[in-house]
Parts: structure tokens; C-alpha cells; sequence
């Protein structure tokens, strides 16, 4: 079969307008549709990928805008292979849910601009030329903007939407002025045409003064989207009213996008910098570590839990990859991606069942008490759980694992203090799984066992977890060449 990836990239947006076009009631099933053909292409594409195999796989490369140097270059390799495999996973099953709980209003305004969003990730996962992964990049904030602003719950949607866009907008500009600045710089080399061509910059770097600044642009827009500390200011807001498929998402998938960054972009472009700068990138991922686990530990919102966990978990992840020269640091930090991606999406649509049976409250302190009148729900939260927290025997045990052996060999304090992060992470998801399900029964509390419906939407994930849990060598053996490459030329140095 060829696989034209161009097809995977803009089936979600096509089918999207098309359901802008039908009756209101057809408009959820067009969007499954949308998603559940890039989930087909993403398992094809699994099962044909050759992972021994050097370099981009499933190529499309033709010219976009000759004059500027700018390609419209697709490709598959280990590092993008199995985030590309998560975002369609993701997106079909928000899809699914969605199709079952319709949004109150505008329905097929809602199914398009999710279907713009899922080509907006894919597209910057797939992207192998620099502008066309910051337009990409930049595209993903437009139909965010509009699910916050017009579906986001609670009186303070605008509030948040505008901060959403103030603080990821300033990062994306810096960051297509990056871009352009790496392209026109590399381009004055000794080959003097200009390309934004990923493997191009990479062989024609720039200045390592000049990497410096360009590292520092690129890394504020990522740190920014993760969200990372102290850059995290429009997280809170935002978290608390998105709609809850759209934030399994947004935070299963697009805060990957700007960790896969510094695997496709910081690392092999500007190497020199990320030498000299890693340091300061570390303790960042320490900070976010750090704040985001004890706030975690003291929130009530479920919601806010979840987020303030997200932000510890993205702080391991940068960790793992600023390991610099310690490939086992790097492929925990991107199966930490496809773990939390896989963990996160099925909380958050748990948090909307016990926000259902709570007379819509999503307040822990309004929860408690239907464990044992709804064991199977149960049963898929203790799973997940158990996942987040990093049981052993679990794969997001074993991406922690390589993640802390690469710091250790790399810093050794650092991995030393961040130790407390895994302490901590049990301390608040068990918390949240006890606060939630046992207990006295809440005040409001209705006790009913998980639905048909919803166990479509929640039993795949956590069976997945679970494969991955038994053989999470099938994302090791596939990443493993890739992020030798990545990292390569930004080898630590000693300090």
C-alpha cells in the first residue's frame, strides 16, 4: 500500500468543512468519520515502518514556495512516529465521545474547528521544513481559540482565552523570527542558498553566538506551550474551562508538540547552544517538576490536579531530553509523551462521568462513595491511575526509569532532587483515585456504573495501556535510531 501522508494530514479538515454543510445532527458523525480514517492510515503506517531502517520514512517532498527556500516536506521517522500514532488515537476517541454527547450549540461548528485542530498537530509532528512546521505550530492556536471562547465553561472564558492567546502568541512570533533568522543565516554559508529544510540546517549550522539567541526564541515558544514554569500563566484559566474532550487533547497531545520540538528542532540545529544552555533548561524542568507536583497535591479542582500533574510530568520529559549524550534520557523523555498522552485523555473523561454523578461539580471535596456501586468504573480509574503514578510493571514506569538513568549519568543532583517528583506523584494521584471513589458518599453524589457508551470511549485507552505496560520495547526498538541522531552533535560537556 503507499502511503500518502498528505491524505493523513488533511482527511480530519475535509470531512471538518463537510460537516459544517449537513444537518446538525449528522454533524458528530462526519467528525468520527474525519478521525477515524488517520487512525487507519496511523496503524498502517505502524505496522509498514522499518525500524532499522536510517532516515525519513513515507516521504512527500515537493517545492511550496520556490523563491524563499520553503518546501512542503512530510516524513515519518522514530521520533514522530508514534505522537503521530497517540494525536489520531486521541482525536477519534474525543470524536467518539463527542458524537455521543454533542455539544448543546453549534455542533457543526464545534466538530470543524476540532477537525482543524487535529490537522494543526498532525501537521507539526509530520512537518519536515522549518516554516512549515511554525505555521503549523501557529495554526494549532486558532481553533483552540474558539473552543475556549465560545464552548469554555464558567464566567471566566474570555478571561482565559485571551491569556491563552497573549502568552502562546508572544512565543510564536519570537519563534517565526527565529526561523527565518536560521534559514537567511544558513543560507549565507558556503552553500548560499537558503533552505528550512530540518537535515539541511543540521548540516550548516550557524554561529554558537548566534545559535544561542535562536535556541533562546525557539525555547521560550515551547516552554510556553508545555506549559513549563514560571511560563505557565495562562494554564490555570484555560484548564478550568475547557471543554473536558477538548482538554483530553489539548493535553494529551499539544504539549507534546513543543517537547517534540527540542527533539526535531533545538537539538539538531542548534547543538553548540544546547550545550551551553542546557543547564538553564534543566532547572526549569526541575521548577516545573517541582511547583507542579506539590500544587497538584493541593488543589481541589480535578481539573487544576490534573494540570499542575501535566506540567510535573512535562518537566520530566524535558529532562530526560536535555540529558544531554545519554540516549536512554532522551527515548524515556518521548515515550513519556505517548505514556502521559495515553494516561491523561482517559482522566480527563473519567473526571466528566463523577462530574455527572456530583450534580456537576468537578470539586474532589463533592466526590467519594461509589467505588463499590460502580466497580467497573472503578476498576478503568485504579488502572489509570496506577498508570500516572508510575507503578511499577507499568510503561510509564519504564519511561521514568530511563529518563532518571539518563539524568543520573548526566547530573546527578538534578536527578537526585527530581526523585521527589515520583514520590510526589503517588501522593496525589492516590489521592485523587481515594478522594474520588471511596469515602463517605458525597453530598450530591449519584452512584451508577459506566455506561456502554462511555466504556467505548474509555476501555480502548486503557487497554492500550495496558499493551504498552506488557511490551513497552515496541515504542523503544522504533525510537531508538532516531533519537541517536537527534542528539548526536549535543553531546554534554564536562562542567
Amino acid at each position: 500500500m503507499t502511503i500518502h501522508l498528505s491524505v493523513l494530514l488533511f482527511w480530519p479538515l475535509a470531512l471538518g468543512l463537510v460537516a459544517g454543510l449537513l444537518p446538525r445532527g449528522l454533524a458528530g458523525a462526519m467528525g468520527l468519520g474525519g478521525a477515524i480514517v488517520p487512525l487507519a492510515y496511523a496503524i498502517v503506517i505502524l505496522l509498514d515502518f522499518e525500524p532499522g531502517r536510517a532516515g525519513l520514512q513515507f516521504v512527500t517532498n515537493d517545492t511550496w514556495i520556490e523563491d524563499l527556500g520553503i518546501r512542503y516536506q512530510l516524513g515519518i521517522d522514530g521520533l514522530n512516529l508514534w505522537l503521530v500514532a497517540l494525536t489520531t488515537l486521541l482525536f477519534a476517541v474525543a470524536a467518539l465521545w463527542l458524537m455521543l454527547r454533542p455539544p448543546a450549540t453549534r455542533p457543526r461548528l464545534f466538530t470543524f474547528h476540532m477537525a482543524l485542530a487535529e490537522t494543526a498537530v498532525l501537521g507539526a509532528f509530520l512537518a519536515q521544513d522549518m516554516i512549515l512546521f511554525v505555521l503549523f505550530f501557529d495554526l494549532m492556536l486558532v481553533p483552540f481559540y474558539f473552543l475556549v471562547g465560545q464552548w469554555g465553561t464558567g464566567p471566566d472564558r474570555v478571561a482565559a482565552t485571551f491569556k491563552l492567546v497573549v502568552y502562546t502568541l508572544v512565543g510564536s512570533l519570537l519563534m517565526l523570527a527565529a526561523a527565518v533568522a536560521t534559514g537567511v543565516l544558513a543560507g549565507a554559508g558556503p552553500g548560499g542558498a537558503v533552505s528550512f529544510s530540518f537535515a539541511a540546517l543540521a548540516r550548516n549550522p550557524v554561529s554558537e553566538g548566534t545559535q544561542e539567541w535562536l535556541f533562546a526564541a525557539f525555547a521560550l515558544a515551547f516552554l510556553i506551550k508545555m506549559p513549563a514554569f514560571p511560563f505557565h500563566g495562562w494554564m490555570p484559566d484555560g484548564y478550568r474551562t475547557m471543554p473536558l474532550p477538548v482538554l483530553a487533547v489539548f493535553s494529551g497531545v499539544l504539549s507534546k508538540v513543543a517537547a517534540y520540538g527540542f527533539l526535531r528542532v533545538v537539538l539538531p540545529i542548534f547543538p553548540d547552544a544546547a550545550q551551553d544552555l542546557d543547564i538553564v533548561v534543566l532547572l526549569i524542568a526541575l521548577a516545573s517538576i517541582l511547583y507542579g507536583s506539590v500544587l497538584a497535591f493541593t488543589q481541589t479542582n480535578t481539573r487544576l490536579i490534573l494540570g499542575y500533574s501535566s506540567m510535573a510530568q512535562l518537566g520530566f520529559i524535558t529532562l530526560g531530553i536535555f540529558a544531554l549524550g545519554q540516549t536512554a534520557g532522551a527515548q524515556g523523555g518521548l515515550l513519556q509523551m505517548v505514556n502521559h498522552g495515553l494516561v491523561v485523555a482517559p482522566l480527563f473523561f473519567i473526571i466528566a462521568l463523577l462530574s455527572e454523578r456530583t450534580g456537576g461539580s468537578e470539586d474532589l471535596r463533592d466526590m467519594g462513595g461509589i467505588a463499590f456501586r460502580a466497580p467497573v468504573l472503578a476498576t478503568l480509574f485504579l488502572i489509570v491511575a496506577l498508570a500516572n503514578l508510575a507503578m511499577p510493571g507499568s510503561s510509564n514506569f519504564v519511561g521514568e526509569f530511563l529518563i532518571l538513568l539518563g539524568v543520573f549519568n548526566a547530573k546527578i543532583v538534578i536527578a537526585m532532587v527530581a526523585f521527589v517528583g515520583v514520590v510526589l506523584a503517588s501522593v496525589y494521584t492516590l489521592r485523587l483515585f481515594i478522594r474520588s471513589m471511596h469515602n463517605r458518599v458525597g453530598p450530591h453524589v449519584v452512584a451508577r456504573e459506566v455506561s456502554f457508551s462511555d466504556g467505548l470511549v474509555i476501555a480502548p485507552l486503557v487497554a492500550i495501556i495496558i499493551a504498552f505496560a506488557l511490551y513497552p520495547q515496541l515504542a523503544l526498538d522504533r525510537s531508538e535510531s532516531s533519537v541517536k541522531a537527534s542528539v548526536r552533535d549535543a553531546k554534554a560537556i564536562s562542567r
